[in-house]
């Protein structure tokens, strides 16, 4: 099993449900957001059009930040989720330079005003430790009890399938054979475990992730 996500271009509406939920669920810190949807245009004046690309941690099957890490705090499960063990984090921060899709966080502390202070995840990952680095999970603590990830539960219009990749007869493998579904970067031979799907040609050519504000 190599669990996976494919998110429609097409039916992403910007909404922002996604990051709203990711943040309730994992108890980020202020300014942190494991999953984020930017704008995009795509084609040339007048022939123009712009649409939202949600973008999260890919849980590469070959992941740069599992092979940088000098503690092993970054690691992955058999099936494909790619995690940190903030017990062994160190925050030398070598995994966020490695990341080739800016999708990694440092924890500098710090909660919400009139909240009360976290010391550890609602998600039940691990304990919160500030000065460590942090990241989508895949909601790995739902995986568990056979949910399905938040920012897939919440979102209005079904833009997220979550499911098995190794599995040719799962929704998500589906929907990447029938929908010709993309990779971010697939030239870097990481092979996401995020794909996306659009009715028209997209040409990306840059991670969206670099535009974070």
């Amino acid at each position: 099993m190599r669990q996976g996500m494919v998110i429609d271009l097409e039916r992403c509406i910007g909404c922002h449900a996604c990051e709203v939920a990711c943040e309730f669920e994992n108890g980020t810190p202020p300014g942190i957001a494991w999953t984020r949807v930017f704008m995009r245009e795509d084609g040339g004046f007048p022939d123009t059009r712009r649409f939202f690309m949600p973008t999260l941690c890919m849980h590469c099957k070959h992941p740069a930040c599992v092979e940088v890490c000098p503690t092993g705090a970054s690691y992955q499960r058999e099936d494909g989720v790619v995690l940190v063990d903030h017990d062994k984090c160190i925050g030398c921060k070598a995994c966020m330079i490695a990341c080739p899709y800016d999708a990694r966080y440092f924890d500098e502390g710090g909660d919400y005003p009139g909240m009360p202070a976290l010391t550890e995840r609602p998600g039940g990952e691990s304990n919160k430790l500030i000065g460590t680095v942090e990241k989508c999970t895949f909601c790995v603590h739902r995986l568990e009890k056979g949910e399905e990830p938040v920012c897939v539960i919440v979102c209005p219009t079904v833009a997220r399938v979550f499911g098995d990749l190794d599995n040719p007869e799962s929704a998500v493998s589906r929907l990447i054979k029938e929908r010709h579904g993309f990779q971010i970067h697939e030239e870097l031979g990481r092979e996401p475990s995020v794909y996306y799907l659009s009715a028209k040609s997209i040409m990306l050519e840059s991670s969206p992730q670099k535009d974070r504000v």
